[in-house]
């Protein structure tokens, strides 16, 4: 009866959907900002949105993984060995969907330095690089001070407080989680840092601009504010 109840009036208790609303005080003017280098990208800048994937665990599983097979899900020991961990920097290019994939040791400032210097060194010479980033400590430091101070024509654009959502470069970063780690088996950390560079140089080889779409942008982001960001 209980099941017939649920059933008839579309409830269903296991799930659970979780959500988290930005308390940024300048969530509409950042994110119109990002919204309209989305929709309307500027033609003589180049636009890229960074971010970084921390504390990779390579994981070496002690017993074999059993494939999937009719009837039978894919089966994963439960003990592991675990040789380290790294971080894995990327910058997506929002014009090409490229992406430039660079493993590190340590999550630090100077890391996420070199990598925006590689950025600028590969991309075109446009009059301006645009980065879009989310509001990690380590992109506020004193050394990414430094970089800005000698570089520019480099500026940043801030995502709003909790709105990953709105990060392009999140979408490569779940599909690198999907891919490499969460099946991944690695027996040191050299190896799980050649696997990632090898998956990010094979998706670039193919890859193709990311379509961002946004249903309704009079909600909460007026038009003409994403129209007047880069008009």
């Amino acid at each position: 009866m209980v099941h017939l109840v649920w059933k008839e009036t579309g409830l269903k208790p296991h799930r659970i959907e979780r959500y988290l609303a930005s308390d940024d005080p300048d969530f509409e003017s950042k994110a119109a900002d990002i919204i309209g280098l989305y929709l309307n990208p500027p033609q003589h800048l180049a636009v890229f949105c960074v971010d970084e994937k921390t504390a990779i665990q390579a994981l070496d599983r002690l017993e074999p993984v059993l494939p999937l097979s009719p009837g039978r899900a894919e089966r994963h020991g439960f003990e592991y060995y675990g040789h380290g961990t790294l971080s894995l920097n990327a910058a997506l290019d929002m014009q090409s969907g490229k992406v430039l994939g660079k493993t590190a040791a340590r999550h630090i400032s100077q890391e996420f330095v070199e990598l925006l210097a590689e950025v600028v060194e590969r991309a075109p010479a446009p009059e301006v690089h645009i980065i879009i980033l989310d509001n990690l400590s380590a992109h506020k430091s004193q050394v990414v001070r430094d970089f800005l101070a000698a570089h520019p024509n480099v500026h940043f654009h801030f995502t709003p407080t909790y709105s990953a959502w709105l990060h392009l470069v999140e979408i490569w970063v779940s599909k690198v989680e999907r891919d490499v780690i969460a099946r991944g088996i690695f027996t040191s950390v050299k190896d799980l840092a050649r696997k990632l560079r090898h998956y990010s140089n094979a998706y670039s080889a193919n890859a193709k601009p990311i379509q961002w779409k946004y249903s309704d942008p009079t909600r909460r982001t007026p038009s003409n504010v994403v129209s007047a960001t880069w008009c």
